[in-house]
């Protein structure tokens, strides 16, 4: 049996009616501004109008589910970007937030059938943080792009 590998082509379709929300973590900010710059771009690029991008920070990724699911309800979003950077630190802390962080936003995205965008990054040290936030390799950029292919599937 051959593999199959994924691909990376970028795929661009008209969301210029879409409704989109980001939540992003305030720690580690350096990190995460890089993200949402990324995300934004993105939307741009496929046409989602400016007054139609709500932004909202929390303190910390621990808190990004929640927010998402009160910005879908009161903005009526057709889809959501989470951001949001963990770095590894000394103890096992960085697992459980992330864990507690990614299963909130999958049962979010299945109980209100709006595409969350996971632009939460995890990594071992700053270095890895801002590879993953800058550039090319943008995941904010990434997450965006990712729930707007999904919430143009109708």
């Amino acid at each position: 049996m051959q593999r199959k590998e994924y691909s990376k082509k970028k795929i661009v379709g008209n969301a210029s009616k879409l409704t989109v929300g980001i939540v992003a973590s305030r720690f580690n900010e350096d990190v995460t501004d890089n993200m949402v710059a990324g995300a934004q771009a993105t939307l741009k690029q496929w046409g989602v109008k400016d007054a139609n991008v709500h932004i909202l920070r929390v303190y910390g990724s621990f808190e990004i589910p929640l927010a998402c699911a009160r910005l879908i309800l009161r903005r009526k979003l057709d889809a959501v970007v989470a951001i949001g950077c963990i770095i590894k630190g000394e103890t096992r802390h960085d697992e459980y937030l992330a864990r507690a962080t990614t299963d909130g936003l999958m049962r979010l995205m299945l109980d209100t059938g709006v595409p969350v965008g996971f632009g939460i990054i995890t990594t071992n040290d700053l270095k890895q943080a801002h590879a993953r936030s800058r550039g090319e390799a943008n995941k904010g950029s990434e997450a965006a792009a990712a729930a707007l292919e999904l919430a143009l599937i109708r």
